[in-house]
Protein backbone atom coordinates (compact mmCIF):
# COMPACT_ATOMS: atom_id res chain seq x y z
CA UNK A 1 0.00 0.00 0.00
CA UNK A 2 1.25 3.49 -0.85
CA UNK A 3 0.66 5.63 2.21
CA UNK A 4 -0.05 9.29 1.44
CA UNK A 5 2.15 12.23 2.40
CA UNK A 6 1.70 15.99 2.30
CA UNK A 7 4.77 18.22 2.46
CA UNK A 8 4.74 21.73 3.93
CA UNK A 9 7.60 24.15 3.16
CA UNK A 10 8.57 21.62 0.51
CA UNK A 11 11.40 23.66 -1.00
CA UNK A 12 13.02 21.81 -3.89
CA UNK A 13 11.55 18.51 -2.74
CA UNK A 14 14.25 16.84 -0.67
CA UNK A 15 11.84 15.47 1.93
CA UNK A 16 9.40 14.44 -0.81
CA UNK A 17 12.16 12.51 -2.60
CA UNK A 18 13.16 10.75 0.61
CA UNK A 19 9.57 9.64 1.27
CA UNK A 20 9.05 8.64 -2.37
CA UNK A 21 12.15 6.47 -2.24
CA UNK A 22 10.71 4.78 0.86
CA UNK A 23 7.50 3.87 -0.99
CA UNK A 24 5.17 6.76 -0.04
CA UNK A 25 2.95 8.69 -2.43
CA UNK A 26 3.17 12.49 -2.28
CA UNK A 27 -0.37 13.81 -2.77
CA UNK A 28 0.11 17.50 -1.96
CA UNK A 29 3.04 19.86 -1.44
CA UNK A 30 3.33 23.56 -0.73
CA UNK A 31 5.94 26.28 -0.82
CA UNK A 32 5.86 30.04 -1.23
CA UNK A 33 9.30 30.48 -2.83
CA UNK A 34 8.86 30.86 -6.58
CA UNK A 35 12.42 29.83 -7.49
CA UNK A 36 12.28 26.73 -5.27
CA UNK A 37 8.92 25.78 -6.83
CA UNK A 38 10.44 25.99 -10.32
CA UNK A 39 13.17 23.56 -9.26
CA UNK A 40 10.58 21.29 -7.62
CA UNK A 41 8.38 21.22 -10.74
CA UNK A 42 11.26 20.37 -13.06
CA UNK A 43 12.29 17.37 -10.98
CA UNK A 44 9.18 16.10 -9.19
CA UNK A 45 6.30 17.35 -11.31
CA UNK A 46 3.59 19.96 -10.96
CA UNK A 47 0.34 18.03 -10.49
CA UNK A 48 0.13 18.45 -6.71
CA UNK A 49 2.45 21.38 -5.91
CA UNK A 50 0.66 24.49 -4.62
CA UNK A 51 2.74 27.67 -4.78
CA UNK A 52 1.12 29.88 -2.14
CA UNK A 53 1.44 31.28 1.37
CA UNK A 54 0.52 28.43 3.74
CA UNK A 55 -1.16 30.95 6.03
CA UNK A 56 -3.80 31.51 3.35
CA UNK A 57 -4.56 27.82 2.71
CA UNK A 58 -7.51 26.32 4.62
CA UNK A 59 -6.66 22.94 6.12
CA UNK A 60 -9.92 21.51 4.76
CA UNK A 61 -8.90 21.80 1.10
CA UNK A 62 -5.81 19.59 1.52
CA UNK A 63 -6.47 16.06 0.20
CA UNK A 64 -6.55 13.01 2.48
CA UNK A 65 -3.16 11.98 3.84
CA UNK A 66 -1.48 9.70 6.36
CA UNK A 67 1.73 11.63 7.07
CA UNK A 68 2.39 15.34 7.38
CA UNK A 69 6.03 16.14 6.59
CA UNK A 70 7.64 19.53 7.05
CA UNK A 71 11.13 20.95 7.09
CA UNK A 72 9.85 24.19 8.51
CA UNK A 73 11.96 27.36 8.16
CA UNK A 74 15.00 27.04 10.36
CA UNK A 75 16.97 30.28 9.96
CA UNK A 76 15.33 31.77 13.04
CA UNK A 77 16.60 28.85 15.17
CA UNK A 78 19.99 28.33 13.53
CA UNK A 79 23.33 29.13 15.16
CA UNK A 80 24.27 30.69 11.82
CA UNK A 81 21.25 33.01 11.98
CA UNK A 82 20.19 35.59 14.56
CA UNK A 83 18.26 33.01 16.57
CA UNK A 84 15.10 35.05 16.97
CA UNK A 85 12.97 31.91 17.09
CA UNK A 86 9.25 32.56 17.39
CA UNK A 87 9.89 36.32 17.36
CA UNK A 88 10.84 35.86 13.70
CA UNK A 89 7.88 35.45 11.33
CA UNK A 90 9.65 32.41 9.85
CA UNK A 91 9.70 30.79 13.29
CA UNK A 92 6.01 31.53 13.68
CA UNK A 93 5.31 29.38 10.64
CA UNK A 94 5.52 26.33 12.91
CA UNK A 95 2.06 27.26 14.14
CA UNK A 96 0.75 26.71 10.60
CA UNK A 97 1.83 23.10 11.03
CA UNK A 98 -0.02 22.83 14.32
CA UNK A 99 -3.09 24.46 12.73
CA UNK A 100 -3.24 21.75 10.07
CA UNK A 101 -2.47 19.00 12.59
CA UNK A 102 -5.31 20.23 14.78
CA UNK A 103 -7.74 20.18 11.86
CA UNK A 104 -6.68 16.93 10.21
CA UNK A 105 -4.96 14.75 12.84
CA UNK A 106 -2.63 12.75 10.56
CA UNK A 107 -1.38 9.35 11.70
CA UNK A 108 2.25 10.48 11.74
CA UNK A 109 4.08 13.82 11.66
CA UNK A 110 7.66 14.17 10.40
CA UNK A 111 9.56 17.39 11.19
CA UNK A 112 13.14 18.37 10.36
CA UNK A 113 15.09 21.34 11.64
CA UNK A 114 18.52 22.53 12.71
CA UNK A 115 20.08 20.74 15.68
CA UNK A 116 20.15 24.01 17.62
CA UNK A 117 16.35 23.94 17.81
CA UNK A 118 16.60 21.77 20.91
CA UNK A 119 18.72 24.37 22.76
CA UNK A 120 17.22 27.57 21.42
CA UNK A 121 16.01 29.96 24.13
CA UNK A 122 17.23 27.54 26.81
CA UNK A 123 15.03 24.78 25.44
CA UNK A 124 11.79 26.76 25.60
CA UNK A 125 11.31 26.82 21.81
CA UNK A 126 11.52 23.05 21.57
CA UNK A 127 9.17 22.69 24.54
CA UNK A 128 6.54 24.80 22.77
CA UNK A 129 6.78 22.53 19.71
CA UNK A 130 6.77 19.36 21.83
CA UNK A 131 3.77 20.44 23.91
CA UNK A 132 1.89 21.64 20.85
CA UNK A 133 2.02 18.14 19.36
CA UNK A 134 1.33 16.36 22.65
CA UNK A 135 -1.83 18.38 23.25
CA UNK A 136 -3.24 17.11 19.95
CA UNK A 137 -2.71 13.52 21.04
CA UNK A 138 0.70 12.43 19.77
CA UNK A 139 3.63 10.46 21.14
CA UNK A 140 6.89 12.22 20.33
CA UNK A 141 10.21 10.71 19.26
CA UNK A 142 13.15 12.94 18.42
CA UNK A 143 16.83 12.57 17.70
CA UNK A 144 19.72 14.61 16.37
CA UNK A 145 21.31 12.76 13.45
CA UNK A 146 24.46 13.54 11.49
CA UNK A 147 24.58 13.07 7.73
CA UNK A 148 27.76 10.98 7.86
CA UNK A 149 26.49 8.64 10.60
CA UNK A 150 22.92 8.13 9.39
CA UNK A 151 23.00 8.96 5.67
CA UNK A 152 26.42 7.78 4.46
CA UNK A 153 27.13 11.30 3.22
CA UNK A 154 30.53 12.97 3.85
CA UNK A 155 29.03 16.28 4.96
CA UNK A 156 29.21 17.86 8.43
CA UNK A 157 25.49 18.29 8.95
CA UNK A 158 23.49 17.60 12.10
CA UNK A 159 19.73 17.99 12.12
CA UNK A 160 16.98 17.21 14.59
CA UNK A 161 14.25 14.87 13.36
CA UNK A 162 10.95 14.82 15.22
CA UNK A 163 8.49 11.98 14.67
CA UNK A 164 5.03 12.28 16.22
CA UNK A 165 2.76 9.21 16.23
CA UNK A 166 -0.96 9.61 16.92
CA UNK A 167 -2.00 8.18 20.29
CA UNK A 168 -4.28 5.50 18.85
CA UNK A 169 -1.22 4.02 17.12
CA UNK A 170 1.00 4.33 20.18
CA UNK A 171 0.92 0.58 20.79
CA UNK A 172 3.31 0.33 17.82
CA UNK A 173 6.66 1.84 18.72
CA UNK A 174 8.57 3.94 16.24
CA UNK A 175 12.31 3.22 16.14
CA UNK A 176 14.99 5.57 14.85
CA UNK A 177 17.44 4.30 12.23
CA UNK A 178 20.72 2.94 13.57
CA UNK A 179 24.06 4.56 12.68
CA UNK A 180 25.76 3.15 9.59
CA UNK A 181 29.35 3.06 8.41
CA UNK A 182 30.51 5.89 6.16
CA UNK A 183 31.60 4.37 2.86
CA UNK A 184 31.16 7.41 0.58
CA UNK A 185 33.96 9.96 0.72
CA UNK A 186 34.52 13.46 -0.61
CA UNK A 187 36.94 12.05 -3.16
CA UNK A 188 34.03 10.05 -4.59
CA UNK A 189 32.13 13.30 -5.22
CA UNK A 190 34.84 15.84 -6.09
CA UNK A 191 36.89 15.26 -9.23
CA UNK A 192 39.92 17.52 -8.90
CA UNK A 193 41.26 16.44 -12.29
CA UNK A 194 38.26 17.75 -14.24
CA UNK A 195 38.06 21.43 -15.08
CA UNK A 196 34.79 23.11 -14.16
CA UNK A 197 33.00 26.15 -15.50
CA UNK A 198 35.30 29.16 -15.42
CA UNK A 199 32.93 31.09 -13.15
CA UNK A 200 33.68 28.59 -10.38
CA UNK A 201 37.33 29.69 -10.12
CA UNK A 202 38.79 32.57 -8.16
CA UNK A 203 41.20 34.95 -9.85
CA UNK A 204 43.20 38.09 -9.07
CA UNK A 205 43.51 39.40 -5.52
CA UNK A 206 40.91 36.96 -4.19
CA UNK A 207 42.88 34.03 -5.55
CA UNK A 208 46.10 35.34 -4.00
CA UNK A 209 44.39 35.81 -0.65
CA UNK A 210 42.88 32.32 -0.66
CA UNK A 211 46.10 30.69 -1.88
CA UNK A 212 47.91 32.13 1.14
CA UNK A 213 45.32 30.68 3.52
CA UNK A 214 44.65 27.33 1.84
CA UNK A 215 47.86 25.40 2.46
CA UNK A 216 46.34 21.91 2.33
CA UNK A 217 45.79 21.09 -1.33
CA UNK A 218 43.52 18.09 -0.70
CA UNK A 219 41.23 19.71 1.90
CA UNK A 220 37.79 21.31 1.69
CA UNK A 221 37.65 24.80 3.17
CA UNK A 222 34.90 26.62 4.98
CA UNK A 223 34.83 30.43 4.68
CA UNK A 224 33.27 32.44 7.52
CA UNK A 225 33.32 36.09 8.57
CA UNK A 226 36.42 35.49 10.66
CA UNK A 227 38.43 32.67 9.09
CA UNK A 228 39.17 30.27 6.28
CA UNK A 229 39.83 26.79 7.62
CA UNK A 230 39.87 23.20 6.42
CA UNK A 231 37.33 20.72 7.69
CA UNK A 232 38.37 17.58 9.52
CA UNK A 233 38.60 14.20 7.81
CA UNK A 234 38.03 15.65 4.33
CA UNK A 235 34.36 16.24 5.12
CA UNK A 236 32.25 18.80 3.28
CA UNK A 237 31.31 21.74 5.54
CA UNK A 238 27.63 22.21 6.33
CA UNK A 239 25.93 23.56 3.23
CA UNK A 240 24.03 26.65 4.37
CA UNK A 241 21.32 28.84 2.88
CA UNK A 242 23.59 31.89 2.98
CA UNK A 243 25.65 30.32 0.18
CA UNK A 244 23.15 32.08 -2.05
CA UNK A 245 23.46 35.40 -0.26
CA UNK A 246 27.23 35.50 0.21
CA UNK A 247 28.93 33.70 -2.71
CA UNK A 248 32.06 33.25 -0.61
CA UNK A 249 30.11 31.00 1.76
CA UNK A 250 30.22 28.17 -0.78
CA UNK A 251 32.93 25.70 0.35
CA UNK A 252 36.16 26.01 -1.67
CA UNK A 253 38.85 23.59 -2.81
CA UNK A 254 42.05 23.38 -4.80
CA UNK A 255 41.79 21.34 -7.96
CA UNK A 256 44.33 20.81 -10.75
CA UNK A 257 43.26 24.09 -12.36
CA UNK A 258 43.11 26.48 -9.42
CA UNK A 259 40.94 27.42 -6.43
CA UNK A 260 37.21 27.08 -6.92
CA UNK A 261 33.85 26.76 -5.25
CA UNK A 262 32.05 23.45 -5.01
CA UNK A 263 29.79 23.15 -8.04
CA UNK A 264 26.02 22.81 -7.82
CA UNK A 265 26.31 19.16 -8.88
CA UNK A 266 28.83 18.46 -6.11
CA UNK A 267 26.54 20.11 -3.55
CA UNK A 268 23.61 18.04 -4.82
CA UNK A 269 25.73 14.91 -4.36
CA UNK A 270 26.74 15.94 -0.84
CA UNK A 271 23.00 16.14 -0.03
CA UNK A 272 22.29 12.76 -1.63
CA UNK A 273 20.20 13.91 -4.61
CA UNK A 274 19.79 11.55 -7.57
CA UNK A 275 21.92 12.14 -10.66
CA UNK A 276 18.94 13.27 -12.76
CA UNK A 277 18.17 16.18 -10.43
CA UNK A 278 19.04 19.55 -12.03
CA UNK A 279 18.19 23.23 -11.69
CA UNK A 280 16.08 25.05 -14.30
CA UNK A 281 17.79 27.68 -16.44
CA UNK A 282 15.36 30.21 -14.95
CA UNK A 283 16.84 29.69 -11.46
CA UNK A 284 19.89 31.85 -10.76
CA UNK A 285 23.13 30.34 -9.46
CA UNK A 286 22.69 32.19 -6.17
CA UNK A 287 19.14 30.89 -5.75
CA UNK A 288 20.29 27.36 -6.54
CA UNK A 289 22.99 27.48 -3.84
CA UNK A 290 20.45 28.89 -1.38
CA UNK A 291 18.05 26.05 -2.20
CA UNK A 292 20.81 23.50 -1.62
CA UNK A 293 21.53 24.92 1.82
CA UNK A 294 17.84 24.90 2.71
CA UNK A 295 17.18 21.32 1.68
CA UNK A 296 17.78 18.00 3.47
CA UNK A 297 20.07 15.00 3.30
CA UNK A 298 17.85 12.65 1.33
CA UNK A 299 19.30 9.31 2.54
CA UNK A 300 18.65 10.25 6.18
CA UNK A 301 15.04 11.17 5.38
CA UNK A 302 14.61 7.97 3.36
CA UNK A 303 15.79 5.80 6.27
CA UNK A 304 13.43 7.55 8.70
CA UNK A 305 10.57 7.34 6.18
CA UNK A 306 11.24 3.61 5.78
CA UNK A 307 10.76 3.10 9.52
CA UNK A 308 7.57 5.19 9.44
CA UNK A 309 6.31 3.01 6.58
CA UNK A 310 6.93 -0.11 8.64
CA UNK A 311 5.03 1.42 11.55
CA UNK A 312 2.04 2.26 9.35
CA UNK A 313 2.02 -1.20 7.78
CA UNK A 314 2.06 -2.80 11.22
CA UNK A 315 -0.83 -0.56 12.24
CA UNK A 316 -2.74 -1.49 9.09
CA UNK A 317 -2.33 -5.23 9.63
CA UNK A 318 -2.31 -5.20 13.41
Amino acid sequence: MAFKVISLFAGIGGICLGFRQAGFKIVWANDNDSAACRTYRQNLGNSYLVEADIRKIPAEIIPEFDVLAAGFPCQSFSIAGRQKGFLDKRGNLFFEISRIVDARRPKVIFLENVANLINHDNGRTFLVIYNSLVQFGYNIYYKIMAADQYGNLPQIRKRIYIIAVRDDLAYIKYTHPEPIKLTLFSSDIINRKQKQDGNSYYTGDKYEYLAEKMRQRNAIYRITDTEIRPTKNMMCPTLTANMGTYPDRVPVIWDDFGIRKLTLRECLDFQGFPSYFTFPDSVSISDAYKQLGNTVCIPVVRRIAHNIYILLENALHG
